[in-house]
């Protein structure tokens, strides 16, 4: 046997093992042992496991309870009458990883590590209407005697045969499996690895929690981000208390306010306009505050410094939002026209946006919409197809005038346009704002920080200086301070 032979010119190639090669070596391994729970799609995962041979020391039992009324048997009633929510999913990990431990002594079995995966998916209907999605986890032990961890994740198919999205599942579920064992210690990695024989055209993946002792370290705010970041999907939110949630779900039907800006850090600007659309956009007609979000959205092209993402700098930003109590939606959504698009496929409700004088100034810029075969009209009719409207905040420009929607200044050619949006009400002014914010900017805040000057907290919301001195947020260093004022 010779050794292998390299040539000048070779690069190095990761090696991705096999799909039957991840599920023989679990398989393999005689500790690891637990329940496949599927529902929806097919026993899509466990078939590569019986498959790829040594299962029976790994398989305590496959089960697919596809008849209602047998599932609710098993798993109990759901409330709401739906199948493939988070919930249901939960419930399945948690059931059955009781039944081994209840079935299995540990006396007997001192090194047994138990799983349990499961997934509730419904895939491409009859009349390819509905592309399909589904709930897909794992719930398992690294050591005997420790606590368990889940990885959650929420899937949208974008293949139109359910054949192929059968197939795509058993791929993405062994990825997991292995993952959850093997890449434990590298989440972002592990999430990677989740798309091995897969490709984006296939799955999108928008909604991933981590927890349990071996996740302890893990913010799932800044596993959103890897998510988008990666192209594994184009937007994703995250609540007040930092978890991670399924746009779809907490969109749906509502009527949205949303604000973008790169908040960094969240100023009293921010709170301003957002406190003040929001009043406005409640007196709408057709709008219930009950039903009403709003969503504090950054773009990844807000996060790029240098064409890096800047983690850290986007948990700082994160973290304050949170703490004010927003929900938060990341997304690679250049233009606003995507967003409102993209917030369309959920909900027909009205929607409103607020913003500054010169994003909507930025917004009349053609060079935006030179890719669109309809150019800056087809933007435009997106923007604005359903109630939509703009709430502006004035700004002061470099020679002190006020600027609003009445005398902004958009490209000559486009002032017809802007013209047509105005006298239609789709843009308003914010008239009750307050005038001392006319001159907080963010960027000055953010550099009076990193150099260590004072008299930037009188500029941001009441607590948020606090959180910032407290977390060293955005480079503060309370010595720099020191050096300043010595």
């Amino acid at each position: 046997m010779g050794t292998e032979i390299k040539l000048k010119g070779d690069k190095v190639i990761e090696q991705i093992p096999s799909i039957k090669d991840k599920a023989l070596r679990i398989n393999l391994n005689e500790n690891i042992y637990g329940t496949f729970a599927e529902i929806g799609a097919g026993q899509e995962t466990v078939r590569h496991f019986f498959r790829s041979g040594g299962s029976s020391g790994t398989i305590a039992k496959a089960m697919s309870a596809y008849d209602k009324d047998f599932s609710d048997a098993v798993y109990g009633i759901e409330g709401d009458g739906r199948y493939v929510t988070e919930n249901r999913l939960k419930k399945m990990l948690t059931f059955e990883g009781e039944l081994i431990e209840e079935r299995l002594s540990r006396e007997k079995h001192p090194n047994k590590l138990f799983f349990s995966y499961a997934n509730t998916v419904a895939t491409i209907d009859f009349a390819k209407q509905f592309k399909g999605h589904g709930w897909v986890g794992i719930r398992y032990q690294i050591e005997p005697d420790e606590a368990y961890n889940e990885i959650i994740l929420h899937i949208r198919f974008k293949e139109t045969d359910a054949r192929l999205q059968q197939e795509t599942l058993g791929i993405l579920g062994v990825n997991l499996i292995y993952g959850a064992f093997y890449k434990y210690n590298d989440p972002k990695r592990l999430l990677r690895y989740l798309y091995d024989h897969l490709d984006k055209d296939q799955l999108e993946i928008d909604t991933i929690n981590f927890s349990g002792p071996r996740f302890a370290d893990v913010d799932n705010r800044l596993m959103s981000l890897q998510l988008v970041k990666n192209g594994m999907t184009d937007a994703v939110m995250f609540n007040p208390e930092g978890k991670n949630i399924l746009p779809a779900a907490i969109l749906y039907k509502k009527n949205l306010l949303a604000l973008r800006g790169s908040f960094r850090p969240v100023t009293k600007v921010n709170m301003d306009m957002y406190e003040k659309s929001l009043n406005m956009f409640l007196e709408e007609n057709k709008v219930e505050k009950d039903n009403t979000l709003v969503v504090f959205e950054i773009t990844l092209s807000n996060l790029r410094s240098d064409g890096e993402i800047d983690e850290r700098d986007f948990m700082d930003r994160a973290e304050l939002l949170c703490s004010l109590g927003q929900t938060v939606m990341i997304s690679n959504f250049q233009e606003y026209y995507k967003v409102v698009e993209y917030f369309a496929n959920y909900t027909k409700a009205r929607m409103g946006l607020a913003m500054g004088v010169n994003n909507l100034v930025d917004i009349f810029d053609e060079k935006y919409y030179r890719h669109l075969s309809g150019g800056i009209l087809e933007a435009f009719g997106k923007l604005f197809y359903r109630d939509m409207k703009v709430f502006l905040y004035p700004m002061l420009d470099e020679n002190g005038v006020l600027m609003n929607s009445s005398n902004l200044k958009v490209h000559p050619r486009m002032k017809e346009l802007y013209k047509f949006f105005k006298f239609n009400g789709k843009v308003v002014d914010i008239a009750n704002y307050d005038p001392n914010n006319l001159e907080v900017f963010s960027r000055e805040v953010l550099k009076m920080i990193n150099q260590g000057k004072t008299g930037w907290e009188h500029m941001l919301p009441a607590g948020i200086p606090e959180i910032i001195k407290e977390h060293h947020l955005f480079g503060y260093h309370p010595e720099k301070e020191l050096e300043q004022n010595a």
